[in-house]
């Protein structure tokens, strides 16, 4: 395994993340067995980061990752995030903030909801602190002071070792940087989005942030199982919606798409390996990329994600893998998401 510092802080992290999201729900069948089990392997492998969130069920994926840690939690360096409303008639007293229209009815980084939140995750995750904590999404209806002052609450009482972000554009980033002792941003970077490239992850090498990584396998589309008979069972959101405002497995995307991960399959295996450990590789050759974070519920999958350590991407890969991709389809434009055009999917 190899090891990188989240940003400029001392908090240091495995470069292969254990991603929690599809541990919630929405993204078809697993067997709670296998994940236990994956918990474990990934613990043998090296991998010590953890990613889960308060939405991610309502605490379900929590449970799950507590439940796979078990007396192991010393090892494990675990994230989860909140400021996502979960609790019943929690929205029903939230105020519109002054000068701003009602923006988006699924964030709440409010204070009350901040500490609530955390409270709730430890108790979830059987534990008395986590060793990061997230603001999920961005609250624009809510002053980030506010929100600062729960997070540098959270700290004080031991809660957190350290305070981050997810899914923060760089202006954003960079006004919660001067309110809170943030050393991480979490956001979707893979192949078919770069968005982040273009100025937030500029901003957050000026500020020291470290980048977490997630869908660095575009959501499945990089594991190259699929083919044009696949189809996704009833609750798996990529059956008909926008990924964060790309529609990479619409009907008229899905197809294009495929034949670009062909082509990507052809150079993985010039490399000698899969286009899994490829995609990954290709994640982890930014540099500022902390840790890639893949959702996992087999152990098979960890052994495969680690191989991709062993991928070295030169520059005449690189730029083949540039042409592919210029096949790609349903990518959005290559900007920073917008607040008022990219809501959060549930659970995301």
């Amino acid at each position: 395994m190899e090891y990188r510092h989240m940003g400029t802080s001392d908090l240091e992290v495995s470069v292969i993340g254990f991603g929690c999201w599809e541990m919630g729900g929405g993204y078809g069948h697993f067997e709670t067995s296998e994940v236990i089990a994956a918990i474990d392997r990934a613990l043998d492998l090296g991998i010590t980061l953890f990613d889960t969130a308060r939405g991610y069920g309502a605490g379900a994926s929590e449970e799950l990752l507590g439940r796979g840690l078990g007396a192991r939690r010393q090892e494990a360096i675990v994230v989860t995030k909140g400021a996502l409303p979960t609790r019943e008639g929690q929205m029903d007293d939230k105020p519109t903030r002054p000068g701003l229209p009602r923006f988006n009815p699924n964030r709440d980084a409010r204070y009350a909801s901040v500490i609530a939140d955390c409270e709730a995750s430890l108790k979830s995750l059987g534990t008395d602190y986590v060793d990061l904590y997230l603001i999920h999404w961005p609250d624009p209806e809510t002053a980030f002071e506010e929100t600062a002052r729960a997070l540098q609450d959270l700290l004080a009482a031991g809660k957190a070792r350290y305070v981050g972000v997810s899914n923060y554009e760089a202006r954003q980033l960079r006004e919660a940087c001067g309110m809170a002792p943030l050393v991480a941003n979490q956001v979707g970077y893979n192949l078919f989005d770069r968005r982040w490239e273009y100025e937030m992850m500029p901003t957050a090498r000026e500020l020291g942030v470290g980048i977490m990584s997630y869908g660095p396998l575009a959501h499945g589309l990089l594991t190259g199982t699929f083919n044009a008979e696949t189809t996704f069972e009833e609750g798996d959101w990529r059956r008909s919606r926008p990924i964060f405002g790309q529609t990479l497995f619409s009907a008229d995307n899905f197809g294009p798409n495929l034949q670009v991960v062909d082509r990507l399959k052809q150079v993985a295996a010039q490399l000698g390996t899969t286009l899994p450990r490829l995609a990954l590789a290709w994640v982890l050759s930014n540099e500022q990329v902390a840790v890639a974070l893949s959702g996992t519920r087999r152990p098979a999958e960890l052994d495969e994600n680690v191989g991709a350590l062993d991928v070295a991407l030169t520059p005449e890969v690189q730029q083949e893998i540039a042409e592919i991709m210029t096949g790609a389809a349903g990518l959005a434009a290559l900007m920073p998401y917008s607040e008022t055009a990219v809501p959060a999917p549930p659970g995301s």
